[in-house]
């Protein structure tokens, strides 16, 4: 009778009762993945989406649709995780986190219905992934800060783990499922969200509870308004950099690019300047004070920037390169992309909740550092093998790529929410995923203009000679080889045929004999052509790669072992005389 009691006073979705924490985990853990799989899953799936709206996003006119549509989403999140970490701190971290869910399923709801074609499709689309990505914002914010309040410190790192690892696998599996999808129907692609979403908004509403401790305080207007500027125009800046400006291939030297990013970085330095002097900051300058999450958000960022610019050499290598080698149809390609990338999302799966709870008993410091080194040590492997490779290799190298970012991943970001007061798990939750999703932007920019410019040394002679061997005449040749090679790339990325984009809308190819237009066409001319001048960029690629990879694995160590925050004893358990009036912590460098 009494335990029937028991039972009914402690019911599944009570927060007292002994399985809550696991409901926690189950359904943040489902928030993380829907939402970095909608960060990625338009990446592999652009083709079919501008088909469905009747807009080719490759010409001049229709770039910035292009890309505002890769990087809209990944760029609001960066801005907006942070503000809503704070806001959970201030009415409550499950509040946020139930809205976000309801953000992102309404909007996910209008993407399907697009009722415009062409340019106006396309802001429609581009529209309504910036709603989406607020919901995603609140999500990301709060569910690792969920996760903290529900579970012990000595299991957070095991729980994080899996969280945090579907978070990363979710960016992957993003590229499998957009390709699959995006065969069947291009609506399919944001229709895929809608059952998940509502039943996430559902459950998280009856299910989760508010057991973190709030903390009192007034929104930081003047640091959110700060801070979304300066951000904006920097990775604004960075996205509109890789576009070519006059003469040159890249937009680093056009005044709006670089007034964006150096304007940006000085209204960045003036929101730093006022987080330290405002009552209750958006960006809480002082938990740098903290040695675990200083160094932690260091490597966290040189991570993120890494994986990222591997996720997008890993697809212009397979999609422009390797697939249609190997007999694959470039229509095909971003799907098989996907498929071939899987070694590296398994490596993940794998290596993420086994580091989270070997970092419960032994701490971090161990296991991200050499995390970060086997993923350097996987970037200079990428650099050792041909261009053509054999897949058994390519796979075995992006398996301990997966592998090792799973291991830096989750003790890293325990590590960092252990560091912190209970009160700040939320700020410092958003903290640590605008780093994240900042390192994602940047990666874009930095990567493709590293790429940019080791093809630009190369490539123009390549196209030349190549297609004047095929009967193109040298004036022609000489106005394609001068294309700015971000052309090709975005092609590439896109699952285009670079040659026949750049050559079909002005009639060449039908000028030409059919012998000698069926071999520019075909599915080995592009990719033996640019093999060499591609694998010149990529070593300027994975190196600068695992140079931020080594550097983060230095940052990973300093960041110290088991660090976790002890809070100031309450009134009901006095502390010792000897015991600081602030909150107290205990470092422990395993």
């Amino acid at each position: 009778m009494a335990e029937k009691a028991v039972r009914e006073r402690t019911g599944m979705f009570n927060r007292d009762h002994p399985r809550y924490k696991w409901v926690a985990l189950s359904n943040t853990t489902l928030g993380m993945l829907m939402a970095t799989i909608n960060g990625s899953i338009v990446l592999i799936s652009l083709p079919a989406i501008f088909t469905g709206i009747q807009l080719n996003p490759l010409e001049p006119g229709n770039v910035s649709y292009l890309l505002w549509m890769l990087m809209g989403y990944i760029l609001v999140t960066a801005v907006l995780v942070m503000t809503f970490g704070r806001l959970g701190d201030m009415v409550g971290r499950v509040k946020i986190y139930n809205l976000g869910f309801v953000v992102f399923t309404v909007a996910a709801i209008a993407l399907v219905f697009d009722p415009f074609t062409s340019g106006a499709g396309a802001l429609w689309l581009i529209g309504w992934r910036v709603v989406q990505a607020v919901g995603g914002s609140m999500i990301m914010a709060n569910s690792t800060a969920i996760l903290t309040d529900a579970f012990p410190a000595n299991r957070r790192g095991m729980a994080i783990g899996i969280n945090q690892i579907a978070a990363i696998a979710g960016t992957f599996l993003g590229l499998v499922i957009g390709g699959l999808l995006a065969a069947l129907d291009w609506r399919a692609i944001f229709l895929v969200s809608v059952p998940f979403g509502v039943l996430g908004s559902i459950w998280s509403y009856k299910s989760l509870h508010e057991v973190g401790t709030k903390s009192a305080g007034r929104i930081d207007w003047w640091g959110n308004i700060l801070f979304a500027v300066g951000l904006v125009a920097v990775l604004a800046g960075i996205t509109y950099g890789i576009q070519p400006y006059g003469d040159s291939s890249t937009g680093w030297l056009n005044p709006w690019v670089l007034g964006a990013i150096i304007g940006g970085v000085v209204v960045l330095v003036a929101f730093v300047l006022l987080e330290l002097r405002v009552r209750d900051p958006l960006f809480n300058v002082r938990l740098f004070a903290i040695r675990t999450f200083a160094w932690g958000n260091v490597a966290g960022l040189l991570a993120s920037i890494g994986r990222g610019g591997l996720q997008f050499m890993l697809i212009i290598w397979l999609q422009g390169i390797w697939l249609p080698l190997h007999g694959y149809s470039y229509e095909s390609t971003p799907f098989w992309a996907g498929i071939y990338l899987l070694p590296l999302t398994v490596g993940f799966l794998v290596s993420g909740p086994i580091s989270g709870t070997l970092s419960d008993r032994f701490g971090a410091r161990a296991l991200s550092t050499t995390g970060l080194v086997l993923v350097a040590a996987t970037f200079v492997a990428l650099l050792l093998i041909p261009v053509n490779f054999a897949y058994w290799v390519f796979a075995l190298i992006t398996l301990l790529n997966g592998i090792g970012s799973g291991m830096f991943a989750a003790p890293n970001r325990t590590a960092i929410m252990n560091s912190v007061p209970a009160t700040q798990r939320g700020a410092a939750s958003g903290m640590t995923g605008t780093f994240q999703n900042a390192g994602n932007s940047l990666s874009i920019g930095i990567f493709f203009s590293l790429m940019i410019a080791g093809l630009a040394n190369t490539l123009p002679q390549q196209l030349f000679s190549g297609l004047t061997a095929h009967g193109v005449t040298a004036e022609v040749a000489g106005q394609v080889a001068a294309t700015p090679p971000v052309g090709s790339l975005f092609a590439a990325f896109l699952g285009y045929n670079p040659i026949e984009s750049i050559l079909g809308p002005v009639g060449v190819l039908d000028a030409l004999p059919a012998a000698d237009s069926a071999a520019l066409t075909g599915q080995t001319f592009f990719p033996e052509l640019i093999a060499e001048p591609f694998h010149a960029g990529l070593v300027i690629v994975f190196t600068a790669a695992a140079v931020m990879s080594l550097i983060g694995a230095v940052a990973s160590f300093l960041a110290g072992g088991k660090y976790v925050h002890a809070e100031t004893p309450t009134a009901a358990a006095p502390a010792p005389a000897t015991a600081t009036a602030s909150a107290t912590a205990e470092l422990s460098d395993v």
